[in-house]
């Protein structure tokens, strides 16, 4: 079956056997290969004469997810970098790609963001509630981690019903006066309900998320990796550490105090491994 076609191709598919459609759209893969790798799966159909979802099929027989994993998989042998990857390999490095990219957004829009005002503000009410539901728990919960380290008092809530409800008003009635949420899709319902009834007890909302028209009066936000099953975080992540040094800055004699006392007590009680930095 891999006879006449590009060399990578044909280690594709050989001992395939293909359907007629399937091998016109091999065949136009073969001989436009230069221009087919830059191609959607519509563009590509059109231009070999088959439907959209012949171009996905045709795909999967080859042992991939869709055509964007078999296209990932087929620009070295145009682009340069060693022979076909598998389609595992591939769809993984598809992923970091994108990721890649959502950083490098990230880095291009910071100075777009309010990270050194928001971090003051942050920095200067108690108690400081972080606010996270569902997948957007993890994300939550590292912010948090990292502030209690130079905040004298963050509190986490990532539990829904009742005890959000109670933990929002708890924090307003002990002074805060912001709410830090992460709300990454999917958006849970709960979440967004909690804040507006944070707005109504009169704490400013800062949102970590990747909707820019997120309804807060701060949102800090960057593209989740949407390449694998489930989604990932690289960049909601780094822009969530940038807020952490912002409010480290922002009061750094407190910031230095509370880092010495934490390490003085990690010391004693032995909490990490000789050597370990965390």
């Amino acid at each position: 079956m891999a006879d006449g076609y590009h060399g990578g191709l044909g280690v594709l598919l050989d001992g395939r056997r293909l359907s007629p459609v399937q091998r016109r759209i091999a065949h136009y893969l073969s001989e436009h290969l230069d221009e087919a790798i830059f191609l959607s799966s519509v563009e590509l159909a059109e231009r070999a004469g088959v439907s959209q979802p012949s171009v996905t099929r045709f795909a999967m027989v080859l042992g991939f997810a869709g055509y964007p994993e078999l296209r990932q998989a087929l620009r070295p042998l145009v682009l340069g970098g060693g022979g076909v990857e598998g389609p595992q390999e591939s769809l993984l490095r598809g992923a970091i790609d994108c990721e890649i990219r959502n950083l490098a957004l990230v880095r291009e829009r910071l100075s777009t963001f309010p990270l050194k005002e928001l971090g003051e503000q942050l920095a200067a009410t108690e108690p400081l509630p972080v606010l996270g539901l569902r997948v957007s728990c993890g994300l939550a919960t590292t912010f948090a981690y990292y502030a209690r380290r130079i905040h004298p008092d963050v509190r986490l809530l990532t539990h829904g019903g009742s005890e959000l409800v109670d933990g929002l008003h708890a924090a307003r009635r002990a002074g805060a006066e912001w709410v830090v949420a992460v709300v990454l899709p999917r958006y849970p319902t709960e979440a967004v309900q909690a804040l507006e009834y944070a707005e109504k007890l009169g704490l400013r909302v800062a949102a970590i998320t990747d909707k820019s028209d997120f309804p807060a009066e701060v949102v800090l936000d960057a593209p989740v990796g949407d390449r694998l099953v489930f989604d990932s975080h690289a960049a909601p992540l780094a822009l969530a550490m940038a807020l952490v040094e912002a409010m480290a800055d922002a009061a750094p004699l407190r910031t230095q105090a509370r880092l010495e006392e934490y390490e003085r007590m990690t010391d004693e009680t032995g909490a990490f491994l000789p050597g370990d930095p965390a």
